[in-house]
């Protein structure tokens, strides 16, 4: 049987059209064919060279390309070689155009793959930041664009996985009374890493809300004020060692301001504009 070969032009990445194809291929399992994408078709001698192609190879060609002028290129030709070929975007758009009452000559290209990158990039921040939360594998810790230490309920996962929303991917880690920093954390860019520090009237409130809420003593040292005290010296003493980390108090901020802060202050350290990330 002859290998039927089916051409996608796209001005983005041709994902959606790909996706709808191979869906409509399922009807046709008895048949051998071959799927052909041609991402980031923008010119008309991009055009020429493809539509020659797709003759020699007797294949069938669906694009979809938002250019009036590209698209009216690829349907002569298409036609003038023979080609059975379908525009998907064009029926979309008219009807839309109708339904929104709003006439629009020139589309632009590629929309919906800058959409795309920022959809993927953010479910990217978030898978890293859920698996690199609580001092959880150091061993990719270089990767995070920040890093969170504080000790426990100084907000660490909250503001990690808000910041993640936005694309960062971030990595927590805990302060441990008596514990040794961890190496990785000493090898790691500097200018990476923020300090979370609170009031320790509030944190006590925040620790017993905490215990009482999984049904666990509230009076336990983990709430009380002097074992609170104690960490709180010992993440104090961690600061003053290393005076490179910005430290943010987060008594009674909110979490959206804590995070704005610390995303303008990371961009200015890392050279970045701060509107790119967040």
């Amino acid at each position: 049987m002859k290998k039927a070969h089916i051409f996608i032009l796209s001005d983005g990445t041709g994902e959606t059209a790909t996706s709808l194809i191979k869906a409509a291929l399922v009807h046709y399992s008895e048949f051998d064919f071959n799927i052909i994408r041609c991402k980031n078709v923008r010119t008309e001698m991009q055009v020429d060279r493809l539509i020659s192609e797709i003759k020699e190879k007797d294949g069938f060609l669906i694009y979809t390309v938002v250019s009036e002028s590209l698209k009216k290129k690829i349907r002569d030709m298409a036609m003038a070689e023979g080609i059975i070929a379908i525009d998907l975007l064009s029926p979309l758009f008219q009807a839309l155009d109708t339904f929104f009452n709003k006439v629009s000559s020139e589309k632009e290209a590629g929309l919906l793959r800058v959409v795309d990158d920022t959809y993927f990039k953010r479910i990217s921040a978030i898978e890293f930041t859920v698996k690199h939360d609580d001092g959880k594998d150091l061993r990719e810790l270089n990767q995070a664009d920040i890093i969170l230490v504080g000790i426990s309920r100084t907000s660490k996962t909250p503001l990690s996985i808000f910041l993640s929303h936005k694309g960062w991917k971030v990595a927590n880690i805990p302060l441990v009374l008596g514990v040794p920093l961890p190496e990785e954390l000493k090898n790691v860019d500097q200018k990476k890493i923020i300090g979370l520090t609170i009031d320790r009237e509030k944190l006590s409130k925040i620790r017993r809300n905490r215990l009482e809420k999984f049904q666990q003593d509230p009076g336990s040292d983990y709430a009380s004020l002097q074992q609170i005290h104690d960490e709180i010296e010992y993440a104090n003493e961690i600061f003053k060692k290393n005076k490179r980390w910005p430290v943010f108090d987060v008594t009674e901020r909110a979490l959206e301001e804590t995070a704005a802060e610390i995303v303008r202050v990371v961009s200015r350290r890392m050279g970045l504009k701060s509107e790119e990330l967040f």
